[in-house]
């Protein structure tokens, strides 16, 4: 193409179909409309909007920790904290927190362990093997979601009072060691998998075990870290049931620890907001940390649909 032609040739044009390739055609590339620029400045603003409604009280939290006596009452608020660490110093000298966390991390992980097991096993059974009744109990599964946890108070502590185990570790794991929506999850999920999958599996002589080992679990990760971050937040975050069937500090977890302070230092905002931040932390992380599991399971969950 000599100088003059490729001057004739617009600016802004696209290549489709390959780098020079035969058959390839150039198409103009238009600016964005302004509708289409409006609605993305827009979306834009209601992310930060949402972005600043949930971590304002967070954000308030931890500069009132930070913050000098002086500066809590005042108004309009201090929104640049005194980087005053005394209070969590003080909050951490009053309580065994290192107790408190470990407690609540081993209850989290066993019961995650537990539930995801328990979840799998039902999970698998209710997509992939075919015996009477099996719609009937997942409406089942399904129904328990709709029953309000203070329903089961009652019930789950004369089972435990019955078995012994009252103010244990094991009295705050296995009420939740089956989960009815990681249940729902991973069904609907498994739904997914081509019946390809389990035929080329049967072919190579694998049964149920070893399909749901080498096959279903290594495409599910994405989905299981899923629930058991779920169940996690709500190990972290449980509060009356473990004040309910617990009377020792030795097995309590960390809520309940906070709500003894609490009552302690009703009025002590800069130690209350310490302890909030202190708790909330390893939960913001452990988030963050698993973030692009979640993502892609959702992602993947959508592939296997397509």
């Amino acid at each position: 193409m000599s100088a003059s032609s490729a001057a004739q040739v617009p600016a802004r044009t696209a290549t489709l179909g390959g780098g020079g390739g035969h058959g390839a055609s150039a198409v103009p590339l238009r600016a964005p409309a302004p509708r289409q620029r409006l609605g993305g400045v827009l979306r834009a603003l209601l992310a930060v909007a949402a972005a600043l409604l949930f971590l304002g009280p967070i954000y308030i939290a931890l500069v009132t920790s930070l913050d000098t006596a002086a500066h809590v009452f005042v108004f309009p608020p201090h929104l640049v904290p005194d980087w005053d660490f005394h209070p969590y110093i003080r909050v951490w000298q009053m309580a065994r927190w290192a107790m408190y966390f470990g407690n609540t991390v081993f209850i989290a992980v066993v019961t995650i362990a537990i539930a995801l097991t328990t979840s799998v096993l039902a999970a698998y059974a209710l997509s992939f093997l075919h015996f009477r009744g099996r719609d009937l109990v997942f409406a089942l599964v399904v129904a328990v979601l709709m029953v309000p946890a203070e329903a089961l108070l009652i019930p789950n502590y004369i089972i435990l009072h019955g078995m012994g185990l009252l103010n244990t570790y094991w009295a705050q794991i296995l009420p939740f060691g089956a989960s009815a929506f990681g249940i729902f999850l991973l069904r609907q999920f498994f739904l997914t998998f081509p019946t390809s999958y389990w035929d080329a599996a049967r072919v190579d002589g694998a049964g149920h075990m070893r399909f749901l080992w080498s096959v279903v679990l290594p495409l599910a990760i994405p989905t299981l870290t899923t629930i058991g971050l779920y169940i996690f937040i709500g190990v972290w975050n449980s509060f009356q049931w473990p004040l309910i069937v617990t009377v020792s500090h030795h097995v309590q977890p960390i809520e309940v620890a906070v709500s003894r302070l609490m009552m302690a230092h009703s009025v002590d905002w800069r130690r209350l907001s310490a302890a909030g931040t202190m708790v909330t932390l390893p939960l913001v992380v452990v988030f963050l940390s698993l973030e692009r599991y979640i993502l892609r399971g959702i992602s993947r969950n959508a592939g296997l649909q397509g």
